[in-house]
């Protein structure tokens, strides 16, 4: 390797950029306080021995203003690069599950950033729900000031901890200005007959007096919110028709190969897209009721075959205000399959079947009405010849065993799988059904009766029915109540001045709707609003290139999924788990300080468990009292270090991975105090006068050098694997800490190194970083460390080399090396041969008689065992 000067000149730390007297140069001025004297090299020009608690201290508070100022200069003219955290609810405190998802994107976007991109790293709030509503009824506020108080809050938290957002494109989804959005949205849901109205049996919470999604009741029956049993209950409800999109959604899920694990959640969520839903009109003796139902047809191709259309005894149509209720509960015999004097007209075949009242408690899935075709089904056969039905044969076996259509229409001598395609596509052309769907997804509820949520933009007239709100009348905002009870039916319902208003359509009186929108509404399309938040004209602009989305593995499925598929990555963070003591007969939960842990008082407890931070639990920890102890960049480099991002953390600052990290830091800080202290010896750096060990030297360090660079850039671009890319700094920081007197005075490979050193750690510890930069004078390059380009791989050092330097070993002694051509350096007998031929094997192994030679599968290395 040739020493190459090419990157930077070297300079005593003292040294400018500006012709200086040679005895300028040499003029030593480093001056090392004592601890006594705490100050800042940035703020000073002396630097500091030592890297302790008041100068972690001094560093942090210089650095944070500059580096803040720093992040809201970027050019508009380099590639973009989009890092999404998923937004907050603002409930007041930062908890530390917050800090390490936020320590993560920022670390990533500073990594972007000196990679050469303009970062968008933006915030906002997920601010409307059910616990500011009840914690403003609590204390007798309006929801509204409680919320925003809470976010004024937790942004100076945020700030605290130094991460670096685009605050110019926050957005709060409570704001007028934010929620005009999402009603435009609804409206054309709701134009394009995606938004609908219906009778639903729903999620009751008897505590939060409203309805809950699938995903907001846990596995034991009860709410997500309020520990309370969830009832089922009968309500007219607004539903978004996600099963049209069931299919699709599935099949784009194979576009994202980045997205592992929850790329799987959110396919087994969806489930096989093998039926689709069938439309239908209800008729009672041949006159059409007004009542409509989509059925669900696990084999759509044999749809002209249906025998019945089934519904659980369960379904809305029989506990409802529906007009058939009647003629349906006089037919309906418990525990039996009853059949009634409905019919079902199916508005894609024509056809009329008999509506069925079923024996079973539910269908597969969450269905509760199904389709009966005898020819695909035995179980449908069965209930077909019991009840005395008439059906029409469809499907004909061949005797190779292939199957085609048959009293199919226009669909009849297709195969299953040509007439699934085509029945299916001209079901959806006609709008009568079609979409292809599983039996485990249900529409999306999202009518939800309380105050604090986008108000659904919809009027209620006696004679045009439900009509939407004009759009040049957008945003619909919540009136202000006097107050708030949480009980009874939905609040707006009392605002009278509000609710009565004037039919859009005919100008007639209506009442606005009551019912406000779920929560996940309006943080379903957040990512778009962050592009232009303050456009009052437009939605968005085209910002999505591509990027990383970062979040909580419990916000990775369900109705978080369907709407993040811009971004390439998807970056699910663990937990951050504490210590949990509980007492084994009254399960309570003790704190630390109540435990003896001496052993001489007995407290009878469960056992010690790891569990989700939660003040319930007294396992918590609250952010700002960790960064007061450690530091802002201790805090980031644990969160980091102590595990991959998808695993949880168990917090214990007593064993784990934070005395590393302290340590380390150090490490660094004594690294630039060597530099500049072998520098003020006052020689002229000269890398002609380091002796040929000393060269091997540097060798090591720019190859340690390159081989970091590497492999630190793989992993903030590939596996996100801080803790190892940390793993490899800390490695190079060994091998620069090794180094002579005489490297550090004279060295290229041990600047350079160092430069690269500091600059890998910015993303991570930007403070640090930044005061290092600093204090290697000799270093600057214009402007701060975040400033700079994230360094490369030099390019000799990715060179494949034409030859290579083979230790040889006899009896497991080191005895030489012999320079063997790259291409034979794996093949055994040829490199003995090569080495035998060599001065070195003529003289050593010439007249000895060799047993065995080994060649080392990993390293340019082969082993002579010979009798000695």
């Amino acid at each position: 390797m040739q020493v190459s000067v090419r990157r930077l000149l070297l300079y005593p730390l003292c040294a400018t950029r500006s012709s200086q007297s040679r005895a300028a140069l040499l003029r030593p001025v480093l001056r090392l306080l004592s601890p006594s004297a705490r100050t800042l090299f940035s703020d000073t020009g002396v630097w500091e021995k030592d890297y302790r608690t008041e100068t972690r201290r001094k560093v942090e508070e210089w650095w944070h203003p500059r580096i803040m100022a720093q992040w809201q200069k970027d050019s508009e003219l380099r590639k973009k690069f989009y890092v999404l955290s998923m937004f907050p609810y603002p409930s007041g405190r930062l908890h530390m599950g917050h800090v390490r998802v936020y320590t993560i994107s920022d670390t990533i976007g500073h990594f972007q950033r000196m990679r050469g991109h303009q970062v968008l790293n933006p915030m906002g709030w997920d601010a409307f729900g059910l616990p500011a509503e009840n914690a403003a009824i609590e204390r007798g506020l309006d929801p509204e000031e409680w919320t925003k108080s809470n976010i004024q809050s937790m942004r100076e938290q945020l700030d605290s901890l130094g991460l670096c957002f685009n605050w110019d494109r926050e957005v709060t989804t409570c704001l007028p200005d934010y929620y005009k959005w999402t009603q435009y949205l609804f409206i054309k849901l709701f134009e394009a007959g995606l938004a609908y109205q219906k009778e639903a049996v729903v999620n009751w919470d008897p505590v939060d007096q409203t309805v809950l999604a699938d995903e907001q009741v846990d596995e034991n029956g009860r709410s997500w919110r309020s520990g309370a049993q969830v009832e089922q209950k009968l309500l007219t409800q607004w539903f978004i028709k996600t099963t049209n999109y069931a299919k699709p959604l599935l099949d784009a899920l194979q576009d994202l190969p980045e997205w592992y694990g929850v790329k799987g959640m959110q396919a087994n969520w969806i489930g096989e897209c093998t039926g689709c839903y069938f439309d239908f009109k209800l008729k009672v003796n041949g006159e059409e009721t007004g009542e409509t139902l989509s059925a669900y047809c696990f084999s759509p191709e044999t749809v002209f075959g249906a025998a019945y259309l089934s519904i659980l005894p369960s379904h809305r149509l029989l506990h409802g205000s529906s007009s058939v209720r009647s003629a349906l509960q006089k037919a309906f015999q418990l525990g039996r399959d009853s059949v009634t004097e409905v019919t079902a007209h199916n508005l894609f075949t024509g056809h009329e079947v008999p509506l069925v009242i079923s024996h079973k408690e539910a269908f597969d899935g969450y269905l509760d009405t199904v389709l009966g075709v005898p020819d695909c089904s035995e179980e449908d056969l069965s209930v077909a010849r019991a009840l005395n039905l008439r059906w029409t044969t469809v499907v004909e076996t061949h005797e190779d065993g292939t199957q085609t259509l048959i009293n199919s229409e226009e669909f009849s001598g297709l195969t299953r799988e040509q007439a699934f395609d085509s029945i299916t596509q001209k079901a959806r052309e006609q709008k009568v059904g079609g979409h292809l769907t599983s039996s485990k997804l249900r529409d999306w509820l999202i009518s939800r009766q309380r105050y604090w949520g986008t108000p659904i933009p919809v009027v209620h007239c006696g004679s045009c029915g439900p009509v939407a709100v004009p759009e040049e009348e957008l945003p619909v905002t919540l009136p202000k109540l006097p107050s708030l009870t949480g009980k009874g039916a939905s609040p707006l319902g009392a605002a009278h001045d509000w609710v009565n208003c004037k039919c859009p359509r005919c100008k007639g009186p209506a009442r606005r709707e009551t019912d406000t929108m779920d929560t996940f509404v309006d943080s379903a399309w957040y990512y778009f609003r962050y592009t232009d938040p303050h456009n009052p004209d437009r939605i968005m602009v085209s910002w999505l290139t591509g990027g990383l989305l970062c979040g909580l593995c419990a916000l990775g499925v369900n109705v978080h999924c369907a709407y993040v598929e811009p971004f390439w990555k998807l970056l699910v963070q663990g937990l951050i788990k504490g210590q949990t003591f509980k007492l084994a007969d009254s399960s309570q939960y003790l704190k630390r300080e109540e435990i003896d842990f001496t052993g001489t008082h007995d407290l009878n407890l469960q056992g010690v468990t790891w569990e989700k931070m939660s003040k319930s639990k007294h396992n918590g920890l609250d952010p700002q009292e960790v960064v007061q102890q450690y530091g802002v960049d201790t805090v980031r480099l644990y969160i980091l270090y102590a595990a991959p991002p998808e695993q949880d953390i168990l917090w214990n600052v007593k064993t784990d991975a934070l005395p590393g990290v302290l340590r380390w830091q150090s490490r660094l800080w004594q690294l630039v105090t060597k530099l500049r202290a072998a520098r003020q010896l006052g020689d002229v750096p000269n890398p002609s006068v380091l002796k040929k060990k000393e060269l091997a030297e540097a060798k090591k360090i720019w190859e340690n050098k390159n081989y970091a660079i590497r492999e630190v850039t793989t992993h903030f671009t590939e596996d996100f694997l801080f803790n190892a890319a940390m793993s490899r700094l800390m490695g190079l920081t060994n091998t620069l800490s090794s180094a002579t007197v005489r490297l550090l005075q004279h060295s290229v490979e041990f600047e350079e190194a160092l430069a690269a050193l500091v600059m890998m750690t910015a993303p991570m510890a930007p403070h640090l970083a930044s005061e290092l930069w600093a204090g290697c004078s000799l270093l600057l390059r214009g402007g701060d460390v975040l400033q700079q380009s994230w360094p490369t791989v030099d390019p000799e050092y990715l060179e494949v080399p034409d030859f290579v330097e083979l230790s040889v070993l006899i009896n497991n002694k080191a005895c030489g090396t012999v320079t063997v051509p790259l291409q034979v350096s794996k093949d055994s007998i040829r490199v003995q041969q090569l080495v035998l031929e060599s001065p070195i094997g003529q003289k050593l192994l010439g007249e000895r008689s060799i047993k065995r030679a080994i060649l080392s599968p990993r390293t340019a290395l082969i082993n002579f065992l010979v009798d000695e």
